[in-house]
């Protein structure tokens, strides 16, 4: 059984920084990509950045140049890194995977990042 697991939310102040990472507790499982959404109070759930096991990425155009992703296939993991975070980026942030063979998506529980001072 697959089982994602985030770690690294909680409050930082504008432009300050914070790490997320995402595992896979259970079952290994063969996936081509890897990613992370975020859903604000009130909003829709929102691409945030993925990755895919020939590591191209895509990021939403609101956190370009501020968030990296990052992978390492082998283990299931993703990292997104986010530098001078702003108000707007306060959310539940969810890490996702999609099975290779038969494209099934799976989701961690979230964990919640506040941008406050």
């Amino acid at each position: 059984q697959v089982q994602l697991v985030e770690s690294g939310g909680g409050l930082v102040q504008p432009g300050g920084s914070l790490r997320l990472s995402c595992a896979n507790s259970g079952t290994f499982f063969s996936h081509d990509r890897m990613g992370w959404y975020r859903q604000a109070p009130g909003k829709q759930r929102e691409l945030v950045a993925t990755i895919t096991t020939g590591y191209n990425t895509n990021y939403a155009d609101s956190v370009k140049g501020r968030f990296t992703i990052s992978t390492d296939n082998a283990k299931n993991t993703v990292t997104l890194q986010m530098n001078s975070l702003k108000p707007e980026d306060t959310a539940v942030y969810y890490c996702n995977a999609r099975r290779h063979w038969d494209g099934m998506e799976f989701w961690g529980k979230g964990t919640l990042v506040t941008v406050s001072s």
